[in-house]
């Protein structure tokens, strides 16, 4: 029960303290107007100027959940009292910021030790719950005693180093001490469950009192993107599998993230002990860490990429300049120097960078200019975050909270305002440059070319150019684009134009090829002069623009996607595509961009999402081109690329959909969690078959475990079957929207079960009746290619045991035989080439006979005709691993399977190559004579019929 009640004695601000709160936030402003009793109360007990202690803060909480008898109140209660006081807390530091009477340490620290207060009222809250149903989780040491396990919240981030500001959220991990079970008993009316499970739900329950958004809005905004695996992983992690995190799969970007780590509350000794134990050398090294060096360079190079990316001169924490460069700057020093001076070792930004100072890392102007810096905009940041109550570093756009803005803190208008951000932003971006520097220098023995004066390279130049290039280029440097290039632009076309002819000429003496480079080049130009920090990159890239202009040359798919997306373009001056990713690499890659997008920012996910896609295939391209990397290995990473891209968007669709309604029940009856969502995305086609190519669209079929009318946990609960069909919407729309950053993938859903008129996704039990009972042969031909990609664990086992009994049903070696003729010759009906076609000797390399679907009905063939007598059959889904278990049974030859994978490699390696060539997959029949006729005969004599003859 709330202590503000109504005090006809309460505090009486002045007229002009008033005007200072309406000026600063409309927020609080508006909290006043709305609720003056309240706020005079609470004033007049803990007045603006004086601050918080720890204990009132406690008090305050305590006060805040009891009921109308002073006893703890229920959970709709306690959520309710508990975001009043929040409401009251902010009103009050915002006033205080506003009004100048408390510094940025002490409402910082405030800040802190309220969401830590609350964070522990919540822990012991829903401790006492869980343990009236479960009992208490124990575990076994070494020795066989029994200990109660314990859950380390664990504050990262700006709570860990007691940083908070004024709309922050809150990054958690959840650590306890070993797996066991709650000692329930069912004698005393608890029941025992899996120490995962209670923590589960113990994280649930923490995370549902902080971070629900109700009509009384919320506490906190929960994060538990950081925990080890990110999303879509368990809530808490036990300490033997934390060990073997750090020591196996942690990141140098995750030793930044533990940098600030900080346990909450108290543990027991040991656990803490313990705990410590596992961070410490994690993040720090006893020598001076020099292996950090190349993991920093990456980091800074992803920040840099994304504000050339972004532009975004508004965001005071992502620009150039801003507050993310501060913290990289000094946590780099921390990082490197931490092991060895224990003064380095403090989670403060503040506190480090005067560590750093004292020890003669920054030089004195360097600290000075870093800390009025980091005041300077964390103060804008939360006179930003006072307007609305939003969690942003964006400066506004409106007039009138400009103007505001700028005269509360202390400016005459907005123009001083900029003046002083833009003078502390280039003394940040000064230092931010010069930290892991790695620029480079052209490397004169990669040519035979001479160093020539500009004039004489463009001569030069002019010389192997044919008239139309030389055309295409003076059109270009007398277009009205160039003309109009701002004094910064043309400045960097003209400084990146040298390193552009050095690279032309480089090319030309190589392969002879500048001509055919120059339009495309000229195209990219075009595409990235208006975005001039391209140019830079290129001026100070030239080794790898050297390396980019062949490509241009050799791929005009490459040199669109380039031009229609130049942000891809510093994958490319990096090189990174010199070595390709694997799957864990890549979730990786994945996993630390989005941590740098707010949970609620739609927008930003989707292009994220898309300009991973796009620059990890655009480097698989570049490798093909370049290094000529067999086809399997290429087909391999775009389906991991793929693969990667689709567990993150059902793991922040998920997440967005719980935050809503709460979590399904899974047909277990207990409630799903992260880590077994209920819920499965199935791969067919390409995909399945792991034979993704450049512009492949992803057949998907979406299953689920959960009980449909069972209603989700949340207070706007929804059924399980409408949660289950706008997950599927939701993962649509992360993949399918268009953005100007193109679509992640193109989707199609038609191999569902009923195709277009089923439902977008189906229960594992209605998947395996359909497939029974109703689908059709050429549905069991797709599910061959069928493969699990991501989800539940549950039900991608569940689908595996559905497909390999479907694909062994016993049926007769003719039945099979006719259905898959039948088939065959339909789609080449429908899709091959046209008489007239055939008469001018063209032969489509996948739809024709002779080409890459027969190949693929012939293993198809084999699975449905011969997996009753032969289960190991159904083990794989990709042709390759089909035609090798046939030769491996004795089903066919070893030479027949042999034969058909060599053909059936060649012409994927060729629809490969087409595609980035941009030409069409009908080529002329008599350079596949050979191939086709191989081909031919293995289907006649294997399926006994022709079916180019069957028409």
């Amino acid at each position: 029960m709330s202590s503000a009640t109504p005090n006809a004695a309460g505090y009486q601000p002045t007229t002009v303290q008033l005007q200072v709160l309406q000026t600063a936030s409309e927020f609080a402003y508006q909290i006043w107007e709305s609720r003056t009793i309240s706020c005079q109360t609470f004033l007049r007990s803990y007045p603006l100027e004086q601050t918080l202690t720890r204990q009132q803060i406690d008090d305050l909480i305590q006060d805040y959940t009891l009921d109308e008898n002073y006893q703890l109140a229920d959970e709709t209660k306690v959520m309710s009292g508990l975001r009043h006081l929040r409401t009251l807390l902010m009103t009050r530091w915002i006033w205080q910021d506003a009004l100048g009477v408390i510094t940025l340490e002490q409402l910082t620290d405030e800040l802190s030790e309220f969401a830590d207060g609350c964070i522990l009222f919540a822990k012991d809250y829903t401790y006492q719950q869980l343990i009236a149903q479960y009992g208490q989780p124990t575990f076994m040491d070494t020795k066989g005693v029994l200990h109660i396990d314990d859950m380390a919240i664990m504050a990262m981030g700006k709570l860990g180093a007691h940083e908070l500001n004024l709309s922050s959220d809150i990054d958690l991990i959840f650590v306890h001490q070993a797996r066991g079970q709650t000692d329930g008993d069912k004698a005393q009316g608890t029941r025992s469950i899996d120490n995962k499970r209670f923590m589960t739900r113990f994280g649930q329950g923490i995370i549902k009192l902080l971070d629900n958004n109700t009509a009384d809005g919320f506490v906190f905004r929960v994060d538990m993107r950081l925990r080890p695996w990110g999303d879509g992983s368990d809530l808490a992690i036990h300490l033997s599998a934390l060990q073997k995190y750090f020591t196996t799969h942690g990141r140098a970007w995750e030793r930044f993230a533990w940098l600030k780590a900080r346990v909450v509350g108290q543990i027991t000794p040991p656990f803490y002990d313990e705990l410590q134990a596992l961070i410490k050398p994690f993040v720090f090294r006893y020598y001076v860490d020099y292996s950090a060096f190349a993991a920093l360079r990456e980091m800074k190079s992803l920040i840099q990429n994304q504000v050339a990316q972004r532009e975004d001169l508004d965001n005071i924490k992502l620009g150039a300049g801003g507050i993310r460069d501060i913290e990289f700057i000094v946590q780099a020093f921390q990082l490197i120097y931490g092991g060895r001076h224990h003064q380095l070792q403090v989670k403060a930004c503040l506190q480090a960078m005067q560590a750093l100072d004292e020890l003669e890392y920054l030089k004195p102007p360097t600290y000075e200019n870093l800390q009025a810096a980091y005041r300077f905009l964390r103060r804008l940041e939360h006179a930003i975050q006072a307007i609305n109550d939003q969690q942003t570093q964006r400066l506004p756009h409106d007039c009138r909270w400009q103007r505001n803005l700028a005269i509360t803190l202390g400016f005459e208008d907005w123009n001083a305002l900029l003046i002083t951000l833009n003078r502390h932003r280039d003394n940040v971006t000064v230092p931010f440059e010069r930290m892991v520097t790695e620029r480079q220098i052209p490397a004169q023995d990669d040519t035979t070319l001479e160093p020539a004066e500009l004039d004489e390279q463009i001569a030069q130049l002019d010389t192997v150019l044919t008239e139309e290039s030389r055309a295409q280029l003076q059109t270009f440097w007398q277009s009205k684009m160039v003309a109009n290039l701002s004094d910064e632009a043309r400045t960097r076309l003209d400084d990146a134009y040298p390193v552009i002819l050095h690279a032309l000429l480089a090319h030309q003496e190589q392969q002879q090829l500048a001509n055919t480079a120059l339009p495309r080049l000229i195209a990219l130009l075009e595409a990235i002069c208006r975005r001039s920090i391209y140019l830079v990159m290129i001026a100070e890239n030239p080794n790898a623009t050297v390396e980019l202009i062949p490509m241009l040359s050799a791929s005009p798919w490459i040199a669109n996607e380039l031009a229609r997306y130049p942000v891809l373009l510093d994958t490319f001056l990096q090189q990174r595509y010199r070595h390709l990713p694997d799957k864990p690499e890549l979730r990786d890659i994945l996993r630390q961009r989005l941590l740098r997008v707010e949970p609620d920012d739609e927008e930003e996910l989707l292009s994220v999402l898309r300009l991973f896609k796009k620059n990890q295939v655009l480097a698989v391209a570049a490798s093909d081109v370049l290094a000529e990397r067999p086809i399997m290995k290429v087909s391999d990473s775009l389906t991991y690329i793929a693969a990667v891209v689709l567990e993150a968007a059902l793991e922040r669709a998920f997440a967005e959909l719980v935050k809503r309604y709460g979590y399904p029940i899974g047909q277990d009856g207990d409630p799903v969690t992260e880590a077994d969502c209920g819920f499965a995305i199935i791969g067919y086609g390409k995909l399945g078959g792991l034979e993704l190519s450049y512009s492949s669209d992803l057949d998907l079929v979406f299953l689920h475990k959960i009980k449909e009318r069972g209603m989700s946990t949340g207070e706007k609960s929804v059924s399980g079957m409408k949660f289950a069909a706008r997950l599927a919407q939701k993962l649509m729309t992360y993949l399918n929207t268009q953005t100007r950053d193109g679509r992640a993938y193109e989707i199609d859903m038609r191999l569902r079960p009923s195709g277009n008129a089923g439902m977008m996704v189906i229960s594992c039990h209605g998947f395996e009746t359909y497939q029974r009972d109703k689908a059709w042969s050429w549905e069991h031909q797709a599910l061959v290619r069928a493969r699990a990609i991501c989800g539940d664990k549950r039900v991608t086992a569940r689908f595996c045991d559905i497909r390999r009994t479907v694909l062994a049903l016993p049926r007769t070696l003719e039945q099979v035989r006719i259905e898959v003729t039948s088939m065959r010759i339909k789609m080449q009906k429908h899709l091959g080439t046209s008489q007239w076609q055939q008469q001018a000797g063209k032969f489509h390399l996948k739809q024709d006979a002779g080409g890459i679907v027969d190949i693929e009905f012939l293993a198809q063939f084999a699975v449905l005709a011969y997996s009753h007598e032969y289960p190991s059959l159904t083990k794989w889904s990709d042709n390759v691993r089909i035609f090798e278990e046939v030769a491996l049974l004795g089903i066919w030859e070893a030479q027949v399977c042999q034969d058909l994978t060599d053909a059936y490699l060649r012409i994927r390696a060729a629809t490969h190559q087409l595609a980035l060539a941009e030409q069409s997959l009908l080529v002329d029949e008599a350079l596949w004579q050979e191939t086709r006729m191989l081909v031919q005969d293995q289907w006649q004599c294997l399926m006994g019929v022709e079916p180019a003859q069957e028409e």
